[in-house]
């Protein structure tokens, strides 16, 4: 199993960066996905989740609502966070992760800095 982050970076305030996890190892469709982030110093917090099958369930964090966005392609195995107007406390490493029932599996992270 693995779950491989990529996309994140350095950004201005109000910019803006599309994450990517490429999944691999299970059967994709059958999990909710998830991004997680985790700011130094800070417990890692969920940040949106996408449900299993054809992903019409979607949820956010308060603090993202209306600026990231969750989605996913089962074809290809991978789901995105898209960010916008990217705000200094944006800053932590993201996490992608897949969970059915019991099973659980993460990433290993990207780091996103958000900073003028």
């Amino acid at each position: 199993v693995q779950l491989v982050e990529s996309g994140g970076g350095l950004v201005q305030p109000g910019g803006s960066l599309r994450l990517s996890c490429a999944a691999s190892g299970f059967t994709f469709s059958w999990f909710g996905m998830s991004w997680y982030r985790q700011a130094s110093g800070k417990e890692r917090e969920l940040v949106a989740s996408i449900s299993s099958g054809g992903g019409s369930n979607t949820n956010y964090a308060d603090s993202v609502k209306g600026r990231f966005t969750i989605s996913k392609n089962n074809y290809k195995n991978m789901v995105y966070l898209q960010m916008n107007s990217l705000k200094p406390e944006d800053t932590a490493v993201y996490y992608c992760n897949a969970i059915r029932a019991s099973l659980g599996y993460w990433g290993q992270g990207t780091q996103v800095t958000v900073s003028s």
